[in-house]
């Protein structure tokens, strides 16, 4: 068996050097590559790759314009161009937590035929933002399953199809699927977000299994400026509207009440950290309900903006407002 990671990259110095020397680092039983789409960065991304490229012989790279990148038609493209029996997925700013994470991420393929997909653990970095972590905590150590297990999900006859759950849930964070089944069965709609949401769902829909891998685990957070967030969060409720169909709006008393009471919550738990000095515990508290506030204007947007209403939809969005940076 062989397998390829995959990882698409832009402007990505801050983690890249250290992503690729835990890559290399992992102890496995068997060959693997790494491909790397590059979409014209302008910092130290090519210098660091080319470098690298030097030291790792299984190591490829390419630049690809960056008005051409899909989040889904560009992993699929990545899937034919790759060698690996199994494709593993990475963001650039993924880093894998142990040497055994790219076997723990393969393993479960051998469980059953019928394995389409699988999701690995993220561990939020030290400085990630509380309301950030208490979620990436909840969703990977809670929602999905035990850390130190894995967990399979399959769709039940009687449950409703095109409905997004924890079962269909699916992040190419950290993610793993067969070449061939990508190729053949099921592969990434080309989409311009949200391209593993689908997946997640159109594995589960189709009869196929999903694995949840505790132990396949990344250390990752996202480092989204403050200004940015409001309009991140309007991106996936967004772009989750359209692939779901719902169009359901939140009502502007529940947005108020959830921002009172995380903000509540977060703070009582940051007080309580064991890991935060008395001046981080003053700094969160007094930033981490501004990320609050920005993810709930996100989720209100997202909700509330017609899908027809390209005007409203090029205000909001962080996804195009980057693209027409390119």
């Amino acid at each position: 068996m062989k397998v390829t990671v995959f990882i698409p990259t832009y402007n990505s110095e801050r983690y890249l050097s250290e992503i690729l020397d835990a890559i290399s680092a992992q102890e496995v039983d068997f060959e693997f590559d790494i491909l790397i789409y590059d979409s014209e960065s302008s910092d130290r991304t090519h210098q660091i790759l080319d470098d690298y490229a030097q030291k790792l012989t299984n190591l490829k790279w390419k630049e690809i314009k960056k008005a051409t990148f899909s989040h889904g038609r560009t992993r699929q493209e990545a899937a034919l161009e790759a060698t690996g029996d199994v494709i593993v997925y990475l963001t650039d700013d993924a880093m894998p937590a142990t040497k055994h994470w790219l076997r723990h991420m393969v393993a479960p393929f051998s469980i059953s035929d019928r394995v389409a997909g699988v999701v690995g653990r993220q561990i939020p970095r030290s400085h990630c933002v509380p309301m950030l972590k208490h979620e990436i905590q909840y969703v990977f150590d809670v929602e999905q399953g035990m850390p130190d297990a894995i967990t399979l999900y399959q769709r039940e006859p009687e449950e409703a199809t095109g409905v997004f759950t924890k079962k269909t849930f699916y992040s190419d964070v950290n993610s793993a699927v067969k070449r061939d089944f990508l190729i053949n069965t099921i592969g990434y709609a080309d989409v311009p977000y949200s391209e593993d949401q689908q997946f997640g769902r159109d594995i589960i829909d189709a009869g196929y299994i999903k694995v949840y891998s505790g132990v396949g685990a990344v250390i990752h957070s996202n480092d989204v400026e403050l200004k940015h967030y409001k309009n991140r969060l309007f991106d996936e409720v967004y772009n989750m509207r359209k692939l779901s169909g719902k169009t359901e709006k939140l009502p502007f008393s529940f947005v108020m009440k959830q921002i009172l009471v995380t903000s509540w919550r977060d703070g009582k738990k940051i007080m309580a950290e064991k890991n935060y000095s008395f001046k981080t515990k003053l700094y969160w508290l007094y930033t981490n309900p501004k990320y609050i506030i920005a993810k709930w204007q996100g989720l209100y947007l997202g909700h509330k903006v017609d899908l027809n209403d390209r005007k409203s939809y090029l205000k909001y969005s962080l996804e195009r407002k980057e693209e027409n940076q390119a």
